[in-house]
């Protein structure tokens, strides 16, 4: 019986060191990452990135399945926005020297395999309906940005895709509508 607490202690023990480590090793990859950066910016860049480049990806499966020429045009114009933001987003984080990711989250990964099982006239209320939800998320957290993010630069490429965005939820929006 007392071996058995002693074993059980040790295994404990083991697993709380054994995490301990690898949280600190993701601390140290996060750290190394970010460059110049804090870890709120840094999060907030990653973050864009990700989102950034799951809203490329949904605009480039619209362009095929979309019955819609209206939702066909707004993917084109996720596809073009989306991309020129990512560009001037890695920019930003390599003057910082700091690396974006360079794959989306299993999150974002989930949201494009639900889409992709989709057609039809289904598909233009499901891609609208995700746009609409994507988008109001990501207002909120370009909105927290410009008033968190302590780097300039990063504050003003918040602000600036801010009005972007803010716009692609009023289209959203509407479009969410008319495609009902």
């Amino acid at each position: 019986m007392k071996v058995n607490k002693l074993m059980w202690g040790a295994a404990v023990l083991t697993a709380v060191m054994m995490s301990g480590a690898s949280l600190s090793a993701a601390e140290h990859n996060a750290k190394e990452n970010r460059g110049q950066l804090s870890m709120r910016d840094y999060k907030f860049l990653t973050e864009a990135a990700k989102g950034g480049m799951m809203e490329v990806r949904l605009g480039e499966i619209a362009k095929e399945k979309a019955t819609s020429q209206p939702v066909r045009d707004f993917a084109q114009r996720m596809i073009t926005d989306h991309s020129k933001a990512n560009d001037e987003l890695k920019q930003l984080a390599a003057s910082k020297g700091a690396t974006v990711p360079a794959e989306i989250s299993h999150h974002e990964n989930a949201m494009i395999e639900n889409l992709q099982k989709v057609s039809g006239r289904e598909f233009d209320k499901e891609y609208m309906a995700a746009m609409t939800k994507d988008h109001k998320k990501d207002v909120k957290e370009f909105q927290d940005a410009v008033k968190d993010v302590s780097d300039p630069d990063l504050k003003a490429f918040a602000q600036k895709t801010l009005n972007v965005i803010q716009d692609h939820l009023r289209t959203a929006r509407d479009m969410e509508v008319s495609v009902r």
